[in-house]
C-alpha cells in the first residue's frame, strides 16, 4: 500500500533551536492568528541512492524514517518551485518494491543502497488562522548527520522548514517568507538536509564530474543542442513514475520527448556523430512504439466517445455506448500491458543509461564548436525542405489511400521541422519561435487528418461488429461520414494553411 501527497515547502537558516528570540512573532503575518505548538519528535532516517548518488543527481531522495506521524519509506520526487511530490510506503526491511520502480529511470536499475544516516529533533508549531484551520507546519530541526559509505565524517546544523498544509493557499508562503526576511532570516542555502548532508560529511564528492565542461565550448551550436537534449532526457525520466501510474496525458508527453530526442539527433547530425547517436535514435523508435499503442487508444476512444456525445439522442441506435466500451476495454487492457512492459525491461534501462552518457560526454563532432546561428539554420531549412518535397508530393494526389499516406507523411516532417527550431529559440530567437509556430498549426490540421483516417478504420470495424450482433448499424454510419467530412476539410484547407508555413520572409528570417 502506498499513498502520495504533494509537498510545498521552505528551508531557512536557524541560529539555535532552543533559544528561539531570533523568530518573530508571525501572528502579524496576515491570515495567522495562533501559533501553536505540538511538541517534539525524534526522526531516524537513512537515505538510499546508488553508489554515484543518481538520485541526488536528479533532485530525488529516497529514505527510510522512523518517529513522527508518518513513520515509514519516503520516495521524493521534483513537481515545480518549492513542491515536490512525495510517495509513502509503510515500513519494512528493503525498499518496497513499488518505490523502486517510481525510482528506476532515475536509478537505471542499479539497486540503491544506504548512503547517509540523518538523526533530527523537532520542535513543531502549527500556523493556525482564526477558525482554527492549520495554514502550514514549522519545524526547528537539530540535525545530525553521518556518511554511510567510504567516508566516516559526520555533520550538525540547525535548520527551520515552513510546510504548507494541505490546500492552504500558497500566499501564506510568501507572506511568512516576507515576515522572515524582514527580520534578518534567509533561505537556506540547500534544498534539503540530505543535500547538506552529502556536501558536509564529503559524500557528495562521488557524484560524476562533469566532463562535458571540458569539451563543449560555451554558446556553440553543441552548447544549444545540449541544453535542448538536458531539458528533453529530464523530461523522460520525470515524466516515467506518471506513465507507470497511469497519469492522465503521462504517455503522451513521454511519447512526444522521445520525438523530440529523435528529431533533434536527426536535424543535429553535423554537430553528433551518428555513429552514437543513430542507435539510440532506433531505441527511442522503439519505445515510442511500444507508448503509442496505448497512447493511441486513448486519442481513438475519446474521439469516438466524444462524436457519439455530440450526436443527437434520436440518432444514437443500438446499444452504441456498450459496444464502445467493451472494445475499448480489451484493446486499452492489451495496449497498457505493452507500455508497462516496455517500462520493466532491460532494453528501456538500457536507453536511459545510452542517454545519460550522451549527454554527459556527447561524441561531438568538428562542426560543435561553432556559432549555432549558422549550424542550425541549415539545419532547420534542410527539414523545411523536406517538409516542403512532402506536401507538394501530397497535393500532387487524387484523394484516397494513397493521398492519406503522403499526409501522414507530410505530418510526420512537419513535427520534424518543427522540432528543429526549438534548440534554436536562444539563439535564433523570433524567427524560430515564427516558423515553429506555423509548422505547428501545418501539423495540427494534418493531424486531424490522420485521426479521422484512423477512426474511419475502427468505425468500420465497430459497425461489421454490430452487424454481426444484430444491432443498428446507423450510428457508426454517421459519424463516418462526419470524419469522411472531417478529412475532406483537412484537404479542402491544406493549401491556404501551407501557404502560410512557407512564406518567404520567414526562411529570409532566419538566414539573416
Amino acid at each position: 500500500m502506498t499513498h502520495s501527497k504533494r509537498e510545498t515547502e521552505r528551508k531557512y537558516a536557524a541560529p539555535s533551536a532552543d533559544d528561539t528570540s531570533w523568530l518573530p512573532d508571525l501572528t502579524s503575518v496576515d491570515g495567522i492568528t495562533s501559533v501553536v505548538g505540538k511538541g517534539l519528535d525524534e526522526l531516524d532516517a537513512v537515505y538510499f541512492d546508488t553508489d554515484d548518488l543518481r538520485l541526488a543527481d536528479a533532485s530525488a531522495t529516497l529514505r527510510r524514517r522512523t518517529g513522527g506521524a508518518d513513520a515509514g519509506w519516503h520516495l521524493k520526487l521534483p513537481t515545480s518551485g518549492d513542491s515536490r511530490e512525495e510517495v509513502w510506503a509503510p515500513l519494512s526491511d528493503t525498499v518496497p518494491d513499488t518505490l523502486r520502480d517510481l525510482a528506476l529511470s532515475r536509478t537505471r536499475g542499479t539497486e540503491p543502497r544506504p548512503v547517509v544516516h540523518i538523526w533530527t529533533t523537532r520542535s513543531t508549531q502549527h500556523l493556525v488562522d482564526s477558525e482554527g484551520s492549520i495554514l502550514a507546519e514549522l519545524s526547528l530541526d537539530r540535525v545530525r548527520a553521518e556518511s554511510l559509505l567510504a567516508t566516516t565524517t559526520r555533520a550538525s546544523w540547525t535548520e527551520m522548514e515552513i510546510e504548507l498544509a494541505e490546500d492552504a493557499d500558497p500566499f501564506v508562503l510568501d507572506a511568512v517568507d516576507k515576515t522572515l526576511r524582514k527580520n534578518g532570516i534567509d533561505r537556506a542555502e540547500h534544498s534539503s538536509k540530505l543535500d547538506r548532508a552529502l556536501e558536509e560529511t564529503g559524500t557528495g564528492a562521488l557524484h560524476l564530474p562533469d566532463r562535458r565542461a571540458e569539451i563543449v565550448v560555451p554558446g556553440s551550436a553543441a552548447d544549444e543542442v545540449l541544453r535542448y537534449m538536458d531539458e528533453q532526457v529530464q523530461t523522460l525520466v520525470n515524466i516515467d513514475p506518471a506513465v507507470r501510474r497511469g497519469r492522465p496525458d503521462s504517455v503522451h508527453r513521454m511519447r512526444v520527448t522521445c520525438r523530440r530526442l529523435r528529431s533533434t539527433l536527426r536535424s543535429y547530425r553535423a554537430v553528433l556523430d551518428r555513429a552514437v547517436t543513430d542507435p539510440i535514435r532506433a531505441e527511442l523508435k522503439w519505445l515510442g512504439g511500444e507508448l503509442g499503442a496505448e497512447r493511441d487508444q486513448e486519442v481513438l476512444v475519446e474521439r469516438l466517445g466524444t462524436g457519439i456525445g455530440a450526436s443527437p439522442r434520436e440518432l444514437v441506435l443500438g446499444p452504441v455506448d456498450a459496444r464502445l466500451q467493451v472494445w475499448n476495454v480489451a484493446r486499452a487492457s492489451e495496449a497498457r500491458k505493452r507500455s508497462l512492459d516496455a517500462l520493466h525491461s532491460p532494453r528501456y534501462l538500457a536507453l536511459l543509461g545510452s542517454l545519460a552518457a550522451l549527454t554527459e560526454q556527447p561524441p561531438l563532432l568538428r562542426k560543435a564548436a561553432r556559432k549555432p546561428e549558422k549550424v542550425m539554420v541549415k539545419a532547420i531549412l534542410k527539414e523545411y525542405a523536406r517538409l516542403a518535397g512532402r506536401v507538394a508530393h501530397a497535393l500532387e494526389l487524387s484523394p484516397g489511400t494513397k493521398r492519406d499516406a503522403a499526409l501522414h507523411q507530410a505530418r510526420k516532417a512537419a513535427k520534424k521541422t518543427r522540432y528543429a527550431t526549438e534548440p534554436a529559440h536562444t539563439s535564433l530567437g523570433k524567427p524560430a519561435r515564427r516558423l515553429g509556430k506555423r509548422v505547428k498549426a501545418l501539423q495540427r490540421m494534418l493531424g486531424d487528418h490522420q485521426d479521422s483516417v484512423v477512426a474511419r478504420d475502427a468505425l468500420r470495424n465497430l459497425a461489421l461488429a454490430a452487424h454481426a450482433a444484430g444491432e443498428p448499424g446507423f450510428t457508426w454510419g454517421m459519424l463516418y461520414g462526419q470524419e469522411q467530412a472531417v478529412a475532406e476539410r483537412c484537404e479542402r484547407e491544406l493549401p491556404t494553411t501551407w501557404v502560410e508555413a512557407s512564406k518567404p520572409r520567414l526562411r529570409k528570417a532566419l538566414v539573416h
